[in-house]
């Protein structure tokens, strides 16, 4: 099997919608997290599948345990505990596989996916991801600040993690309708560009459409840093509210595994060097894309 080209990076699909296929429990607004307490043994083996299915990079699965979800959805006194949880499934991932696969530590929005409106104060979100980054700091070897749909929210994420001087990617999520803008309706170009000053490495768009992804890919070429995307699919993650759960979420049909990896190859060909997946984005759609990227 030939190589993937060594410009490329491959990351991880879907954690939580995965997990939703293979636990036996119902859904809550902490899911992920939730799973890392009751049936931890999953997080790691779905962290080894999409490293056998050619993923370079996995992620923690520590999407939902902010201070802030924590305190609505269960105990904030587990965040120290979960962020551990984390942490190890994926290095027992990485050493189970054999495979020099780089982790990831995830810094998400602290309230809500999709939700600018709901984004806590600049203060609040300094002090909180400064706390996200030390809990995981020592355990990973890069950060990616994901689904961030405000500029000041990506900024606060990006200037805790570059204080720990590891690599910093900063994922922002669109318009489903409009690529070239943040879920805020902020200039997609303007808050790039801002977060790169601020010292991000490679700037991303996840958790958005396909399509979306593939307009906002103009936003990034002429950064001067690396640049690509990981979409899910879903048909409107938007309609999430805070604190809900992905029940209510519907899954496109046409984005099976070979379906989505033409979209992510059409981001490969814009100039995109690093591609993956998001929600409802599995080990196979992983490997199928792994394959085309061989090819």
């Amino acid at each position: 099997m030939s190589p993937i080209q060594h410009h490329l990076t491959l990351l991880d699909g879907g954690m939580g919608q995965e997990l939703r296929r293979r636990s036996e429990s119902p859904a809550t607004p902490l899911w992920s997290a939730q799973v890392m307490l009751d049936e931890p043994h999953l997080v790691t083996a779905v962290h080894r599948d999409f490293i056998a299915a050619g993923a370079h990079i996995i992620t923690t699965n520590n999407y939902t345990v902010t201070p802030q979800r924590l305190a609505r959805d269960s105990d904030p006194a587990l965040f120290e505990a979960l962020h551990a949880a984390a942490l190890g499934a994926a290095h027992q991932a990485r050493d189970e596989s054999g495979q020099a696969v780089r982790i990831a530590g995830c810094l998400p929005p602290l309230v809500a996916s999709y939700h600018a409106e709901v984004v806590p104060d600049d203060a609040t979100c300094r002090r909180d991801y400064r706390r996200l980054v030390e809990v995981q700091a020592e355990g990973v070897d890069l950060f990616i600040c994901e689904t961030m749909t405000l500029t000041r929210e990506a900024l606060a994420a990006t200037q805790a993690a570059v204080d720990h001087n590891l690599p910093v990617w900063v994922a922002f999520s669109v318009d489903d309708a409009d690529g070239r803008r943040l879920r805020s309706g902020e200039s997609l170009g303007e808050a790039a560009r801002a977060v790169v000053a601020a010292g991000a490495s490679a700037v991303l768009i996840n958790c958005s459409v396909p399509e979306a992804v593939t307009t906002a890919m103009d936003a990034l070429e002429d950064l001067g840093v690396p640049f690509g995307g990981y979409a899910n699919a879903f048909t409107s993650a938007a309609d999430l509210a805070p604190g809900g759960t992905v029940d209510g979420l519907e899954a496109r049909q046409d984005l099976d595994p070979a379906g989505y990896a033409e979209h992510a190859c059409g981001w490969v060909a814009r100039g995109a060097s690093i591609v993956g997946g998001c929600c409802e984005v599995s080990p196979a759609h992983i490997a199928e894309l792994a394959e085309r990227l061989r090819t």
